[in-house]
């Protein structure tokens, strides 16, 4: 990961801008972030890998379009050249202007309402969104080296991704826009408006909405620690209850999937036993 001095010198080579203070926020599945305050503003700087540019600058396009929208989100910083990333020996880099409010704490069951709320809210503002950067959904690889390096993992990635390809043949599941890293960090509730809004969007792409639900899920500690958060969801969004139920138990398993996956692929072992654990409570 990139120290701090990379970070500052990055930001003032490529976008002028020199931070008095740093602070690297929560890790996430798809991208690590950090907030600090040059020329007396708030802003925010997101790292995803390479390979995710192109979605990365589709999730920026995304937070312009919901602002026209009146969702409020951050404002994408483009660079002296006049591009939305920069590629770096650590990945592609984005600046977002940071939109006030304090970041919604995923175990409060006030704060789960309003997650679960800007999610449906978002998904709903983005049917008929397009840009060229967002990728279709693609299940993972039953048949990747890397998920050699647990006995129990490829067959976990094999049954996850044999029940989601049967839920998508069999059922009409609701498509759209992903966030793709709907944390809870990556919305803020600002207590003197009482607007709350998205501060970052992941790297975009489309595919099952209840897939952003269960990765929501996953980060407010399981379904039976997500209901405010559903409830939410199930007031603003656009998938309706009956979806909702019968598909996200298999997406739920799914995205436990692809967290191990990711975990062998980049070798962290306390991630890759935390999916595990979780693949292996899992009714069914």
């Amino acid at each position: 990961m990139p120290d701090d001095e990379f970070l500052r010198s990055t930001l003032r080579d490529q976008w002028h801008l020199f931070p008095s203070e740093m602070i690297e926020l929560p890790a996430t599945l798809m991208s690590r972030g950090w907030e600090f305050t040059a020329d007396g503003e708030r802003h925010v700087a997101r790292l995803a890998e390479i390979s995710a540019r192109q979605p990365l600058e589709a999730g920026l396009t995304v937070a312009v379009h919901l602002r026209g929208v009146r969702i409020d989100a951050g404002i994408p910083v483009r660079t002296l050249g006049g591009a939305l990333t920069v590629v770096t020996p650590h990945g592609a880099l984005a600046v977002l202007r940071r939109i006030p409010g304090r970041r919604l704490d995923g175990r409060d069951p006030v704060d789960q309402q309003w997650w679960g709320e800007r999610l449906g809210a978002v998904h709903r503002a983005l049917q008929g969104f397009h840009h060229p950067g967002l990728r279709p959904w693609q299940l993972l690889d039953p048949d990747a080296a890397h998920l050699d390096a647990e006995p129990w993992l490829r067959a976990a990635v094999t049954d996850a991704v044999a029940a989601a390809t049967r839920l998508t043949v069999t059922d009409r599941l609701t498509y759209g826009v992903l966030h793709g890293d709907p944390a809870p960090e990556m919305f803020v509730l600002d207590p003197s408006t009482g607007r709350s809004g998205l501060l970052y969007c992941g790297a975009s792409g489309t595919g099952p909405l209840v897939y952003d639900v269960a990765a929501a899920v996953v980060y407010a500690g399981g379904l039976e620690r997500a209901g405010e958060l559903l409830d939410g969801y199930r007031a603003a969004g656009p998938v309706g209850a009956d979806e909702l139920d019968a598909a996200l138990p298999v997406l739920l398993r799914l995205r436990w999937a692809v967290q191990g996956d990711r975990a062998a692929r980049l070798g962290c072992p306390a991630a890759l036993g935390a999916a595990r654990e979780a693949l292996e409570s899992m009714p069914g």
